[in-house]
């Protein structure tokens, strides 16, 4: 039921904002792009979003992913040390010039895959984490089939071009969500514009130039080959809100950067994420033969959603509770719902539950109360 509940909502609020999402054609310069909110996940604007194409380095979010949810559940630490292989050394392309069995701490090979998309450190990684290059691309695989993410298979932890290895807007919009959602330390990283390693020896610069360029940019990943073309997975915040605009094979790398402006600008300009509370607190519901004698309300589900700003200028929030309820009353039954709504339109609407379960006094109790009320007035 509540699964029901959470589906409906969500459904609710994304066919609120659907058309919006399409009023206008945006110069995006891409073969397929997507811009997406990062708290509800709720798409903004897409062209070609399932098209299967070769994301080349943008591969890497999913690499980051999972080294950030092996350091964020402990299986791994910041402050391991990592040995360079032959085979990490051997990668080519974007690299920081590992040498065999030069060693590096996670953190310093984590920043050199958000910084200069280092394919020899991002190897070296898989190896660490899962053994072995082949065994840490089997994670990808399986973690992208956990997250929904259809149109996706992975060759490489890397993005260097290998047959089959592909994967779309959509899919990559969905990963670059997950970590940025689940894992916001790799904002430590994702937003260096310079650094060093090796003690100062090798100078850093960010392949992502909207980091310096672009207010609010947060990350989150750049790539390309010649097969590929031009590819970006950008992230930006302000007021709270966090867009990922995502872009496939455009022509040019500034045409890349131009066009995530332009997604990023639009869902800046025409949305906000809004926090609705009831007008007052919840009051506690009374319940009738209960071993407890009244039930308290809560809100049953994300009371934080996205409209657009023209909405949320004259947002209206009712609640409808229960007057009473008869015991027995379960934890998370539905006891009233809050209402938001703006120029007589429904944004969203949320179930309000008890938050904890009340129990049928029993005959002999109810006896009791009855003796107590008789010969002492009450209670």
């Amino acid at each position: 039921m509540k699964r029901l509940l959470s589906w409906l909502l969500a459904l609710l609020a994304a066919l609120s904002i659907a058309p919006a999402a399409r009023a206008e054609e945006l110069a995006v310069s891409a073969q397929a792009c997507m811009l997406m909110e990062k708290t509800t996940g709720q798409v903004l604007y897409a062209v070609n979003e399932h098209q299967q194409l070769e994301p080349a380095s943008v591969t890497k979010v999913m690499t980051m992913l999972l080294v950030m949810e092996a350091i964020d559940s402990g299986a791994l630490a910041y402050e391991d040390t990592v040995t360079a292989s032959a085979y990490a050394c051997s990668m080519g392309g974007s690299q920081i010039w590992l040498k065999e069995n030069e060693q590096m701490t996670v953190e310093d090979m984590l920043k050199a895959v958000c910084v200069v998309s280092a394919n020899d450190c991002s190897v070296a990684l898989a190896e660490h984490v899962a053994g072995s290059a082949e065994a840490f691309v089997e994670r990808m695989n399986q973690r992208a089939e956990e997250l929904g993410m259809a149109d996706t298979h992975f060759e490489n932890p890397t993005g260097l071009p290998a047959p089959g290895h592909i994967t779309s807007a959509h899919d990559i919009a969905v990963m670059s969500r997950e970590l940025i959602l689940r894992h916001p330390d790799i904002r430590r990283f994702t937003t260096i514009w310079m650094d060093t390693l090796r003690g100062g020896e090798s100078g850093l610069s960010n392949t992502n130039k909207l980091i310096r360029f672009y207010e609010g940019a947060t990350g989150l990943k750049t790539g390309s080959t010649n097969a590929a073309q031009y590819c970006l997975s950008a992230t930006a915040e302000r007021n709270g809100m966090e867009l990922i605009a995502v872009i496939l094979k455009s022509p040019t790398s500034p045409q890349r950067f131009e066009s995530a402006k332009v997604l990023l600008n639009y869902g800046f300009a025409a949305y906000t994420l809004v926090t609705a509370d009831p007008p007052e607190p919840l009051r506690e519901i009374p319940v009738t033969l209960g071993d407890a004698p009244a039930v308290a309300p809560r809100l049953e589900g994300e009371n934080t959603f996205l409209t657009t700003k023209s909405k949320a200028a004259g947002i209206e929030v009712q609640v409808e509770l229960e007057e009473e309820l008869a015991a027995p009353v379960e934890a998370g039954q539905p006891v009233g719902r809050m209402t938001v709504a703006s120029g007589g339109e429904t944004l969203a609407s949320i179930p309000i539950v008890a938050d904890q379960a009340v129990a049928r006094l029993t005959y002999w109790q109810i006896f009791q109360r009855c003796l107590r009320l008789a010969f002492c007035g009450g209670d």
